[in-house]
């Protein structure tokens, strides 16, 4: 897989949250709409809320919300603040004759994650919102399109 499966449940969680912009979510309920065990979504929850895509509110109306508008919130932005995707800057194999560059296939495997970055910086949580609600896809995945209940 290309991202982790902690990068791709905060991702959920951060779609879920914007379907709901400017309202607060407590964990349970975002748990049950994204299918993301509550305990360990609690603790993606609180990364996020270090990287300062999401704010918590403790009390009554407690929850989290979005910190930004979706449309200001990169997937890529979601995926690093979980587990970002490295450039490679050295040889992974430390050779002595690959220290003032990579190597060819090093090189190559680099720019693909590059490409791999771009891609995900280029487009925000809104971008994959609009895409659902224009009908390009059937949803953004029945979990987090499902509707509360």
């Amino acid at each position: 897989m290309l991202i982790s499966q902690t990068a791709e449940y905060a991702l959920r969680a951060i779609v879920s949250l914007a379907e709901r912009h400017g309202q607060s979510v407590v964990t349970q309920d975002l748990a049950r709409r994204t299918r993301i065990p509550a305990g360990y979504l609690s603790k993606i929850l609180q990364t996020l809320r270090r990287a300062g895509l999401v704010h918590s509110q403790r009390g009554l109306r407690g929850g989290f919300v979005l910190q930004r508008a979706p449309d200001k919130i990169s997937v890529l932005e979601v995926i690093d603040a979980i587990e970002p995707i490295r450039r490679m800057t050295r040889c992974p194999l430390d050779l002595p004759e690959h220290a003032s560059g990579l190597c060819p296939l090093h090189r190559r495997l680099d720019e693909a994650i590059g490409q791999v970055r771009n891609t995900f910086a280029s487009f925000s949580i809104a971008d994959l919102l609009d895409e659902s609600r224009r009908g390009v896809s059937r949803g953004l995945c029945d979990t987090v399109a499902a509707p509360a209940r």
